[in-house]
This record gives C-alpha cells, structure tokens and sequence, in this order.
C-alpha cells in the first residue's frame, strides 16, 4: 500500500494548506503515523473517535477530525475577517495543526485477540500530543504547527496557546465534551 496517496485521499483537506512544502510535510507526518501504527486507513473510518465514550459510539475517528478542521478553518476565516487584523489567523499553520491534532493517537493503539482497536500500552504511558509532535518533528514540520499539537489538548492547558491553538482546542473540545457528557 502506497500510504502517502491513501493519505492525500484520507484528508482532501490538505490541499487547503497553501504552503506546499507544509503540504508535504503534514501528509508526511500521516504517512509515518500509519507506517507505525496497527491501524490502517480503513480502520479509521471505523473505529470510534474516542475509546472513552464506549464501544457504541457511531462517530468515527475521521468523522471527528474532519469536523475539527472544518470547524476550525471556518473559526480562523470568520475570526480574520471580523478581527480586522487584530487578532490575525495564520490559516496555513491553523489548518495543518488541526489535521494533525491526533495524528499521535495512531500510536496509541493495538489490536486485541479478537482484532478489535483498544489502547495499548504505549498509549497508556505517552499521549497523543507528545507522540504526535513526536512525529512530527521528525517531518520537519515548523514549531508553529506542533505547538497545535502539543497545546491541543489538557497538557496545553499549563501553557501560553498561540491563537491558532485556541481555535484548535476549542474545535476538538466542542465536537468531544458533548458526547463525553452524554455517560453522565
């Protein structure tokens, strides 16, 4: 399997980068994600997107990323156009740190004995963001972007957020905390 173009199918949403060298090193990062991991890109179009919400959950890992990007590229449009420059949305740095928000959480997983995705033991001791910009920084990607991916989730809560990061923290946050407080 050519994992790079099934990538480029996986994400049709990094042709909104720009930057083509960004392009490259986002799709990149997703390449070696897959490479590493026990997940194919089938499975994550079936897998739910959070294992906290138990296995009937119907939204699955794409379906929440994908919203995420969207949700945080229509923010950033929104945010340059109403803002006027003062709060200005680097839209390239803000689309890639969305795509690889989670790109860790590939890592996080293994397959159990009956071929069902749980965590695995590396996930149980490194989450996804440390992973993710693990990964990417061995893609070059710029310290812009993995600081999305450091700062994306509660471990980016003991730091300052770039603007981009907020957006991306509020998207992932506003498209999870509704379903998590469903179990309640």
């Amino acid at each position: 399997m050519d994992n790079f173009k099934e990538v480029i199918k996986l994400w049709p949403e990094i042709k909104w980068i720009e930057n083509q060298v960004l392009q490259f090193q986002v799709a990149r990062t997703w390449e070696l994600a897959l490479e590493r991991s026990v997940l194919s890109t089938d499975d994550l179009n079936s897998i739910p997107f959070t294992l906290l919400c138990g296995p009937d959950l119907k939204v699955t890992f794409m379906d929440h990323k994908r919203a995420v990007v969207h949700i945080a590229r229509d923010s950033g449009i929104k945010m340059n156009e109403f803002f006027k420059g003062e709060l200005p949305v680097n839209m390239d740095v803000l689309i890639a740190g969305a795509i690889l928000a989670d790109v860790g959480k590939l890592l996080e997983y293994e397959l159990d004995a009956n071929g069902k995705a749980v965590q695995g033991m590396y996930g149980k001791y490194l989450r996804h963001p440390f992973s993710g910009v693990s990964l990417a920084e061995e893609c070059d990607v710029p310290a812009e972007v993995c600081h999305i991916i450091a700062t994306h989730a509660g471990e980016g809560d003991m730091v300052k957020r770039s603007t981009e990061a907020y957006v991306v923290h509020h998207a992932d946050f506003m498209t999870f905390l509704p379903f998590k407080s469903r179990l309640k």
